[in-house]
This record gives C-alpha cells, structure tokens and sequence, in this order.
C-alpha cells in the first residue's frame, strides 16, 4: 500500500504539475491574443483612416469633385465589420453604389486602388483591363494619374486601351 501510494503521489504530482503548466500557458495566450487584437485594431483603424483620406482626395481628382468616404458597417467589432463605400460623383446623389453605371464604378476601384498605394506602396502592381469599362475621357485621367506613381511603383497595364497604351512609357 506505501508503495502503491508513492506511485499514484507521484503521478498525482506529475499530472498537478502538467494542469499548472496548461493553466499558465492558457492565460499567456489568452492574454497575448488580447494584446495582438487590440494592436490590431488600432493600426487597422489607423490605416483605414489614412486610406479614406486619399479616397476622398484621389476621387475628388479622378471624378473632378465629388465625395467619397469609407465607413465601417460595424465600428464598435472594427475586426469583423464589413466596408461600406460610399461616393457621390459631381452632380449626383448616390445612395447605393450598384447604382452607378458600370464606367463610374470601375472608376471608383480605381480611384481606391490609387488610395491604398498612397498609404501602402508596392514595388509593382498588375492591373488587368481596369479601364474597360471607362469612356475615352477617363481613360486619360486614368493614364496621367498613374504617371504619378511610376517614381515608386512599376504599374503594369494589360489594356486594349489606345489611351492608357499611348500615355505609356514602354
């Protein structure tokens, strides 16, 4: 029986150490996931921020005036909320934007294309027929506006386009 109880003592005090382990590591993590969410959310916010800022200015340009703005569908769970954006080209209210023609809502991808490379530049960029649906006009907004990143972003158009192939470089 002494020997019996000095097994099942020790392999008490193995297994009673081993749910200490767990238990602390839990709370680690726990506590590390709480960190990592919060600093998430506050350089996502941070970033969403500086994004709808270009937004507003790159669509104002591209549109020649208007409003434009980013919101969050849920700003009080910022890590799970959708995106809502809203935009009103010149002369128009636009509640929803399905309900712009398929020219105006290219040119809003665009414009917030051109609003995250503000914030977050990359080495290059592929665009793949972005300006199809534009009219003619816009296609040469489209073209010069890119011209303002060639200095830290090689963008790459795939285009029938004869406006966006003229205005290029190579």
């Amino acid at each position: 029986a002494i020997e019996e109880y000095k097994e099942v003592k020790e392999r008490y005090d193995f297994l009673n150490a081993q749910v200490t382990d767990l238990n602390t590591s839990k709370e680690e993590f726990s506590s590390t996931v709480t960190r990592l969410e919060k600093e998430m959310r506050t350089r996502f916010l941070d970033v969403m921020a500086q994004i709808n800022t270009n937004f507003q200015t790159v669509f104002a340009e591209l549109f020649g005036g208007g409003h434009a703005e980013l919101i969050l569908s849920e700003p009080e769970n910022v890590l799970e909320s959708g995106i809502e954006i809203n935009v009103a080209p010149p002369g128009k209210i636009i509640k929803k934007l399905s309900l712009l023609s398929g020219g105006e809502q290219s040119f809003v991808a665009i414009a917030l294309l051109f609003a995250i490379l503000n914030v977050n530049p990359t080495p290059f960029c592929v665009l793949d027929e972005v300006e199809a649906a534009l009219d003619e006009v816009n296609v040469d907004r489209v073209a010069e506006y890119a011209k303002r990143y060639s200095q830290t972003t090689q963008l790459i158009f795939i285009t029938h386009r004869r406006g966006t192939m003229e205005a290029a470089d190579m």
